[in-house]
């Protein structure tokens, strides 16, 4: 479908067989980034692993991450993080079962996410579990994600960037401001203690800006950091908070969740890393709520840097491309009861989400591939197996129908527009 959203020609793919003609036969045709108007505030764009074009810089921070941050070697050494983190939440919502209270689940997943990330990049949790506030660095990387999920004028209305209507990129630059300034200090304080004692992806960017100062430097470190916080923390509390709400939806789904992980694990234990694979229906529900619940319901935008034809079309230079992942993973051609939350439908099933099978792409394709998809495939089911099997879930039934309404509310991510408050009951 060919749109003229403004002044830019917008291209939205709505199939999975266009989908891998982009993502994957024509990758490099279209792997060209359009960033919206927010990211351009203090330059962000220009430095950032997510909008950069592909070119040699993008190909130095792009290979630093599956390196030093992503790769397998990687997340195996920062297993024991993981797992501390996750017995934190756990033990965030005990303390709210005690005292019968409600946890907002999206809002304990971020913090968890956000928490994980921040002791793997440096070596120090960022929010405590009890904040509700948080830190001025968690509140300004909330507060970036919020802006960034606006609708804004000047992305179809490039004439209008030099006012900034809607004041978006005013306040991104003020937020911006706070986070970078405050990867700045840390940065700081690092290099006064000096050597690389902690062994973090810190360590790790100074010790390669150290060694090749031209590929990298503190500005790229400061984005990088950015770019990885921003894809690991709203992606992840929002696919924990959309599957825990189909799951009380669908109770039948969430006893032969809590089912399975007795058998496998145990009543009341933390999910490891190392029982992932032997929970298929878990990982079905995950697949599920990846389906119909995407984590980027357009993937993040492309742009194509030259003419192109596709399936007998003429692709403009400049067109932006949205791949509608919300589409494809309710298209009737290609599942049964697309509505329908149901995870059997991957039981049998060998689709997959790693950017091989363009039925299902919540991570995207191609070189373009979102880097930090092995971290969130470790992270989220054990953190939704974890929940399911240390509580039950209970609804307030005066609220049952705002809790469990399932109104989205679009952005880059996207999130529930009435936040999922329940509380933990002790185990039977």
């Amino acid at each position: 479908m060919s749109l003229q959203l403004g002044q830019i020609t917008t291209l939205v793919i709505s199939s999975s067989t266009a989908a891998k003609e982009v993502l994957q036969k024509q990758d490099v045709s279209f792997s060209g980034r359009y960033a919206p108007d927010a990211f351009h505030a203090l330059n962000h764009a220009q430095h950032s692993v997510t909008w950069l074009p592909v070119n040699s810089q993008w190909r130095t921070l792009r290979r630093f991450l599956n390196s030093n941050i992503f790769s397998n070697s990687s997340l195996e050494t920062n297993q024991h993080l993981r797992r501390q983190k996750v017995e934190e939440l756990v033990a965030y919502c005990r303390k709210a079962s005690l005292s019968n209270e409600y946890v907002d689940i999206s809002r304990a997943a971020f913090r968890t996410s956000l928490n994980l990330l921040s002791n793997t990049i440096f070596s120090k949790d960022l929010t405590q579990p009890n904040e509700e506030s948080g830190s001025e660095m968690k509140d300004a990387i909330s507060n970036c994600m919020v802006e960034a999920a606006k609708p804004n004028f000047v992305d179809f209305f490039p004439i209008l960037k030099r006012f900034d209507p809607q004041g978006i990129r005013r306040r991104m630059t003020s937020h911006l401001e706070k986070l970078l300034g405050g990867f700045e200090d840390i940065i700081d304080e690092r290099l006064k203690v000096g050597g690389f004692k902690q062994n973090d992806i810190l360590d790790l960017c100074l010790k390669l800006n150290q060694d090749n100062p031209n590929e990298i430097n503190h500005t790229h470190i400061k984005s990088l950091i950015m770019d990885t916080f921003g894809a690991g923390t709203d992606t992840s509390a929002s696919t924990i908070e959309w599957a825990m709400t189909e799951l009380l939806r669908n109770p039948h789904v969430m006893t032969k969740a809590k089912e399975e992980l007795e058998e496998v694990i145990g009543k009341g234990k933390i999910v490891n890393e190392e029982d992932i694979l032997r929970l298929p229906y878990l990982l079905c529900i995950v697949k599920e709520t990846f389906r119909i619940h995407p984590l980027a319901p357009f993937l993040v935008p492309r742009r194509v840097e030259k003419q192109v034809q596709l399936n007998g079309y003429n692709i403009p230079k400049g067109t932006r491309v949205f791949i509608n992942t919300w589409a494809i993973g309710r298209d009737p051609t290609i599942w049964d009861d697309p509505l329908e939350f149901k995870p059997e439908r991957f039981m049998n099933s060998k689709i997959d989400f790693r950017g091989q099978d363009f039925e299902l792409l919540p991570f995207g394709a191609g070189r373009r591939i979102c880097p930090g998809m092995t971290l969130a495939i470790r992270m989220i089911p054990m953190m939704l197996g974890s929940l399911l099997n240390n509580f039950n879930w209970s609804v307030d039934p005066k609220n049952q129908d705002e809790a469990l309404d399932m109104t989205e509310n679009f952005g880059i991510t996207l999130c529930k527009a009435k936040p999922l408050c329940v509380i933990p009951l002790p185990l039977n």
